[in-house]
């Protein structure tokens, strides 16, 4: 209401009242809400600051789900749907994936020619260091393309997994 506190001295309270369509009753009942706020307000207006204090920790990560369940880890009994309401107010959201993000499938060349199947896909060995299986896959991150590479003795003995260097090629 603070149009009708910058008009009240030119105008006065009740043509500006008028004006905008607000009753007196209810200007002044905001004005004394405001002045006197209840038991309900003050106890949202901590709650509101703890619940900023979560998920600045956060990191701005969590939800309403996340900081509800801290708030209630920390002894704090309160309502999930008044967590979303102080939350909401106060403009603070999780952070979430906006695209549905997947590892990209190797595109293939079709001109390249199809490696061939040396095992005719029977999978099991006798012993250590007969048969092993490789893959490798492309991570797109912050920093660029991170290539990770799994390599396994088929018998069931031992694997290996770790970076592999970024100018591989695949075929």
């Amino acid at each position: 209401m603070t149009l009708v506190g910058e008009l009240r001295d030119r105008f006065g309270v009740e043509p500006v009242l008028r004006v905008i369509g607000v009753a007196v009753s209810t200007y002044y009942g905001w004005l004394a809400q405001a002045a006197n706020p209840s038991p309900r307000r003050r106890e949202d207006a901590d709650l509101a600051v703890e619940i900023a204090e979560i998920h600045d920790v956060s990191g701005g990560t969590y939800g309403s789900p996340r900081v509800h369940a801290m708030l209630r880890r920390q002894g704090r009994h309160v309502g999930r749907k008044r967590v979303q309401r102080l939350m909401r107010d106060q403009g603070l959201q999780g952070a979430f994936l906006r695209k549905k993000w997947r590892i990209p499938s190797t595109r293939s060349n079709p001109k390249a020619t199809p490696v061939p199947d040396l095992v005719n896909r029977q999978f099991t060995a006798a012993a250590p260091n007969r048969l092993w299986v490789a893959d490798a896959t492309r991570i797109p991150c912050g920093e660029g393309v991170f290539w990770l590479a799994a390599v396994r003795d088929v018998f069931p003995t031992a694997s290996w997994a770790g970076a592999a260097p970024t100018a591989v090629t695949p075929t």
